[in-house]
Order: C-alpha cells, then sequence, then structure tokens
C-alpha cells in the first residue's frame, strides 16, 4: 500500500484512524508526514527564490557567453580565411605584377640595347664615311701635289731636254697636258 491508499482508508475508518491504523503500525505519523511536506515545499520555495533561480540565471547566462564565444570564434575563422583568401590573391597578384615588370625591364633593356647598337653602328659608318671622305680629300690633295710636282718635273725636263728656255704659256700648256694623261 502506497501513501495515499493509507491516507484514504485511515480516513474512511475512524476506528482504524484513532488507533493510528496501518502508519502507526510502521511508525509513521501522518501529521509528521504532512508537516515534513509543507517544510519541504517551504525549503523548495526559499532554494528556488534564492538559490535555484540565481543559478539558472548564472547557467543561462554562462551557456549565452559559450554560445556567443562560439559565434565569435566561427565569424573569426571566416574572417581569417577570408583574410587568407586576399593575402593569397593579393600574393599571386603581386606576382603577376612583378613579373610583368620583369618582363617589361628586360624588354625595355633589349630596346635600349638594340638602339644603342643601332646607333654605334651609325656612328660607326659616320666615322667610316667621315674617314673615307678625308682620305679622297687627301688623296686628291696628294694627287693635285703630286700632278703640279710632275707637271714641273716634266716643264725642268723638257726644257733640258730641248735646251731652251720655255715660256709661261709652254710651261702651262705642257703642265695641262701631262695632268690630263696622268688622269686618265
Amino acid at each position: 500500500m502506497n501513501l495515499f491508499t493509507t491516507t484514504f482508508l485511515a480516513a474512511a475508518d475512524p476506528s482504524q484512524a484513532e488507533a493510528g491504523g496501518p502508519a502507526a503500525s510502521f511508525g509513521v505519523s501522518v501529521s509528521g508526514i504532512i508537516a515534513q511536506v509543507i517544510l519541504f515545499l517551504i525549503v523548495y520555495l526559499i532554494l528556488k527564490k534564492f538559490a535555484f533561480g540565481p543559478i539558472q540565471g548564472m547557467l543561462e547566462q554562462r551557456s549565452q557567453t559559450i554560445a556567443d564565444a562560439q559565434a565569435n570564434a566561427e565569424k573569426i575563422r571566416a574572417e581569417l580565411a577570408s583574410t587568407e583568401k586576399r593575402i593569397d590573391q593579393m600574393l599571386v597578384d603581386a606576382n603577376t605584377e612583378s613579373q610583368k615588370m620583369i618582363n617589361e625591364a628586360k624588354e625595355s633593356a633589349d630596346k635600349v640595347g638594340e638602339q644603342r647598337k643601332q646607333q654605334a653602328i651609325v656612328e660607326a659608318k659616320s666615322i667610316v664615311d667621315k674617314a673615307a671622305v678625308a682620305a679622297e680629300a687627301d688623296r686628291n690633295e696628294a694627287m693635285a701635289k703630286l700632278k703640279a710636282e710632275f707637271g714641273r718635273l716634266v716643264v725642268a725636263t723638257t726644257s733640258k731636254v730641248t735646251g731652251k728656255e720655255l715660256t709661261g704659256a709652254d710651261q702651262e700648256r705642257i703642265s695641262k697636258e701631262t695632268a690630263s694623261e696622268l688622269t686618265q
């Protein structure tokens, strides 16, 4: 039998209630049980108000703090992944840009080298042309001196061979004839 059944039977049979009924045979007092239940309820309500409530609030606050920290950690992980992707992309872009700059510098150096080479060729050709012009001028000058000297020698030899003194016109004519024969 349980407690409620015993209480119900004790209330139904007044003779057993006075004698204490089956509960009295076990050493249990109904008024003691009721007093204990009332005290238990009072202690429970006091604990609920002053202990369970703050503890429950603290547990909920802690649970919320943990949830916030996990959400914040997930947000940080996402930002970190995003930042890593941006950094990787920046590195790829920087490498691409630096390779482009290196290629442009090589092309520029090749162009400058080719321009300087062409410039050197032009300058060398100019120097050769100037040297050719100067050599031609020197040759012409030497040829003119040679012709004049040769003409003088022919005139001097002709005057010695003929034994007569040549006039200025004769000397001029002989010099021209000798010069024309040397040119041919």
